[in-house]
């Protein structure tokens, strides 16, 4: 069997999804799974010994210059499946399970199950993501495509599955909802309260500051952009609260910077030290404006917030998560014009928010999927 990406550059969330699930199901379920993988020429070789060492055997491809080649791709794909004599293809994203379905309908690829990792369609168009004009007048067609003619499927979450029905007609059973996951060496120990003091202390916070902390890029479906209108309130309110930014430079985390001082800040760490810090907060920040993008999604930084302890503030309608916040009361939803105030969060409420990711997002949790997922794909 092979797992197949197209495209996707290996980072943090690449590592988690990709070379931890392989790893995973090889060595917890013996589902004899290679990856390949086809990337750009782009930093080509320092990417791949990125990929490969994690997943020593994986084969790593380069894809033509231009992403519209993607024809050459598949024929190379197709040309592999046939010499190796594998039939059964996980492809992640709807470029992938395109080169899957092509080998598929040439006869060399037997079964095909499309990991479905967000509306890939109403992304591009929401957040006009991709440059080229004849796959943005072409990827509803193609993610139809994929979620119709696939033999299985994975959703990262139950509001997935139901836009594939509202935008493309899916109303069978065939398919897995399994969410973002930890890394399946992450650590899920909490350090004493105590210790906890030290270091917020050594950042430079008082003991009665209450953090908010958001982890994340700036790209558009983050929308910073309502931030300052959003948290604003809560800053005004108190010197107490402060707003930490883990991402890299942005204008508007400048702008409230500026406005108000002593509040605001932005930090980067490496990744090793991303824990640490998430650790000294309050609350995680998963607040984004309502889109279909949004509507789908499973977002990393969800499982992350909660595996440091953290209580997560959400916006509503963000995948399956808000709903799960309102049903374990593991935060706070924040809906339009709410005078909410956030308060310290107490060493008993982390401790809680730990088990609440041991049981439901990590690869463990979601092992049964995992199973029914296989025994899909490998049934004749």
């Amino acid at each position: 069997m092979i797992y197949l990406t197209y495209n996707d550059q290996p980072t943090g969330v690449y590592s988690s999804q990709v070379n931890d699930v392989c790893n995973y199901l090889n060595r917890e379920l013996n589902a004899g799974i290679r990856l390949v993988a086809i990337i750009s020429l782009h930093d080509f070789g320092k990417n791949k010994q990125s990929i490969l060492s994690e997943v020593p055997d994986a084969l790593v491809i380069p894809a033509l210059p231009m992403a519209r080649f993607w024809k050459f791709s598949a024929i190379l794909f197709a040309v592999y499946c046939f010499f190796t004599g594998q039939k059964s293809v996980i492809a992640r994203n709807v470029m992938a399970a395109k080169i899957a379905l092509a080998a598929k309908r040439a006869g060399v690829v037997r079964k095909v199950c499309f990991d479905g990792r967000g509306a890939i369609a109403a992304e591009w168009k929401e957040y006009d993501v991709v440059a080229y004009p004849e796959f943005k007048r072409n990827i509803a067609d193609w993610e139809k495509d994929a979620v119709i003619n696939s033999d299985f499927r994975i959703a990262v979450s139950e509001e997935l599955v139901k836009w594939w029905g509202e935008a493309y007609g899916y109303n069978r059973p065939d398919h897995a909802v399994i969410p973002c996951t930890l890394q399946s060496n992450f650590s899920l120990l909490l350090p004493d309260d105590s210790t906890l003091t030290r270091r917020r202390v050594s950042y430079g916070f008082a003991a009665e500051d209450i953090i908010l902390v958001y982890s994340g890029s700036a790209s558009g479906w983050q929308s910073f952009r309502v931030f300052d209108e959003v948290f604003g309130r809560v800053l005004s309110a108190s010197h107490r609260y402060k707003l930490v930014f883990m991402s890299k430079p942005d204008d508007i985390i400048n702008e409230m910077k500026v406005k108000y001082p002593n509040q605001v800040s932005d930090k980067w760490f490496k990744h090793s030290e991303v824990q640490d810090f998430l650790q000294i907060g309050d609350y995680g920040i998963l607040y984004r404006e309502k889109s279909i993008t949004n509507r789908v999604a499973s977002p990393t930084k969800f499982a992350e917030y909660l595996s440091a302890g953290l209580p997560v503030i959400i916006s509503e309608g963000i995948g399956d998560y808000s709903l799960f916040v309102s049903k374990h009361g593991c935060g706070h939803v924040l809906k339009e014009s709410d005078d909410y105030l956030p308060e310290r969060t107490v060493y008993e409420t982390r401790n809680k928010m730990i088990s609440l990711v041991k049981e439901y997002f990590t690869k463990d949790a979601n092992k049964s999927n995992y199973i029914y997922l296989l025994s899909s794909i490998n049934k004749v």
